[in-house]
């Protein structure tokens, strides 16, 4: 629930369009909805800007149905990450208006128009097997409100494709940095741009990578100034991070700070 849609219900009320009880049914659920294995946060788009996101991993697909059940009267465009075709095709019999990513792994029900930011966040990836993760990043900036470009496969073994695109990066207002192996894309990234730098560690890697620690490590101690860590494969809080500075950004341009 919006600042909008209670302003709404506030107003159909001082009218006269709305009597007390529908009132009061419509604002019971604020702060939250107890289904007893989950408590729905309808007020986070108030609080943070943007609804609550539902986590698909770990969650029986019996529990995610009945999350977005509760959410999907609130009007929102909705997120449901980490989740396989199975929990897809589950959803899909008894609800519509479902796209998924299979590569992201993520489902977005679209119940609003999504007006983009003039301000844009560009995505960079090491390599092709961490598009999973740079796509997860990538989506989840889009479906909060921003423009989005990618720049994928352009990784230190071959520097001279990530060079090839400064002008790219320049353009950017944030850039999320995607790497496995040694993780060392997000400290060169950092220290080509001026802009905020989120760098997320992926799982991709031989043996001493560690699962994803090595490049974890390589950009916690990178002295490239600028440059913010995320947890390794969290490309959903990475585009959320990245989406909350570009949101500040775009205020700014605009004369809103």
């Amino acid at each position: 629930m919006k600042a909008e849609d209670i302003r709404q219900i506030l107003t159909s009320f001082q009218a006269g369009t709305l009597d007390l009880d529908a009132t009061m049914k419509k604002l019971k659920d604020l702060p939250f909805e107890d289904l007893g294995y989950a408590k729905v946060d309808h007020h986070r788009g108030l609080r943070n800007g943007y609804p609550e996101v539902i986590l698909g991993e770990g969650k029986k697909k019996e529990h995610i149905k009945g999350i977005l059940e509760a959410m999907l009267p609130h009007n929102n465009n909705i997120l449901i990450t980490r989740v396989d075709n199975e929990i897809y095709e589950y959803l899909k019999q008894d609800l519509t208006d479902l796209e998924y990513i299979e590569l992201a792994r993520i489902i977005i029900v679209k119940k609003r128009d999504i007006c983009a930011t003039t301000t844009k966040i560009l995505v960079v990836s090491a390599g092709t097997a961490d598009l999973p993760v740079a796509e997860e990043a990538a989506i989840t900036a889009e479906v909060l409100g921003n423009t989005v470009d990618r720049l994928y496969d352009v990784g230190v073994a071959g520097i001279h494709r990530l060079l090839a695109s400064r002008d790219k990066m320049n353009q950017a207002s944030v850039l999320i940095v995607v790497a496995g192996m040694e993780g060392a894309l997000a400290s060169v990234v950092g220290g080509l741009v001026d802009k905020p730098v989120v760098a997320v560690p992926t799982s991709v890697g031989y043996g001493a990578s560690f699962g994803g620690l090595s490049a974890l490590l390589t950009m916690l101690n990178s002295c490239a100034s600028g440059v913010g860590v995320v947890n390794i494969d969290n490309g959903f809080g990475a585009g959320y991070l990245a989406s909350a500075i570009n949101r500040q950004i775009e205020l700014a341009s605009k004369g809103g700070l």
